[in-house]
């Protein structure tokens, strides 16, 4: 089907006022830095509205945030993740909730965070209470302590067997080996706010979210045929939100939107 792609830019200001010359070429290197990192676009695919935001893992890294290490509470939000960040002198460039969750707003599956495993990968199938979680295959979207990243349904990665040092399971995988979970009908008309991740090289990872509802079939298919994923999981719908530095907030509403348990950051790298 025929497919239109409206890609703007993230912006990058200047350090103001650029007064000597020395110091606008420093502002413009570090923006161009900057925007080969984490470079957001606001992309148009079906008449659909997406934003869409590349990370480049060989100059930033991507972690995995669900509790204050100083006081064991979780975040809940990315603001509040924000903040933190402030406060220990890191600025946020991206940040997108992770994974599915349970009552208990605990991660529903496999969750490492800084090589520890918090949640145990679970393979337990079939639960409705489970919601897309249970439909099958789901997948984990991993980073590995070489700072590669790969996304694989939850069976290969068990098979796989190494280890790990951020990773978030949820489900259920949008593309499986450049094919369509078969799952998804073309005309649902189950809509809801989606986001989801691929990890289109090893250090080349790309996160998308809706700016209104779709179903799965659109979503699924912006990955793989507008984002060109071969793997793609599906992270969450209805609550979904991303932030861009100096953009601000994309996708669910935020009265739609409630705590998280687990958010992945983006967070600059200290200027030596």
């Amino acid at each position: 089907m025929p497919t239109s792609s409206n890609r703007r830019p993230l912006l990058c200001r200047l350090p103001w006022p650029s007064l000597v010359p020395l110091l606008l070429l420093a502002g413009l290197a570090g923006c161009d830095r900057q925007a080969r990192a984490v470079d957001s676009t606001e992309q148009v695919f079906e008449g659909q509205n997406f934003r869409v935001v590349n990370v480049d893992l060989k100059r930033e890294m991507l972690s995995l945030h669900w509790k204050d290490p100083d006081n064991g509470e979780p975040y809940g939000t990315i603001n509040a993740l924000r903040q933190w960040g402030m406060s220990h002198g890191r600025r946020m460039l991206f940040a997108a909730n992770a994974g599915i969750y349970d009552r208990q707003n605990a991660p529903l599956g496999l969750y490492v965070e800084n090589g520890k495993t918090v949640v145990p990968l679970n393979l337990a199938h079939g639960n409705p209470a489970s919601g897309n979680f249970s439909l099958l295959p789901n997948g984990v979207f991993a980073v590995y302590p070489d700072g590669h990243a790969a996304v694989r349904t939850s069976a290969a990665f068990k098979a796989d067997g190494k280890p790990v040092r951020w990773a978030s399971q949820s489900g259920p995988m949008l593309v499986i080996d450049g094919k369509l979970n078969d799952q998804f009908i073309d005309d649902s008309n189950s809509l809801k706010w989606r986001s989801g991740v691929c990890a289109k090289t090893p250090h080349h990872v790309v996160f998308a979210v809706s700016e209104a509802p779709v179903n799965f079939h659109t979503f699924a298919r912006l990955f793989k045929e507008e984002l060109g994923c071969r793997d793609a999981l599906y992270l969450d719908g209805t609550i979904s939100q991303f932030y861009v530095d100096g953009e601000g907030y994309a996708g669910a509403p935020t009265f739609m939107v409630k705590p998280y348990a687990g958010i992945f950051a983006v967070f600059a790298q200290p200027t030596p």
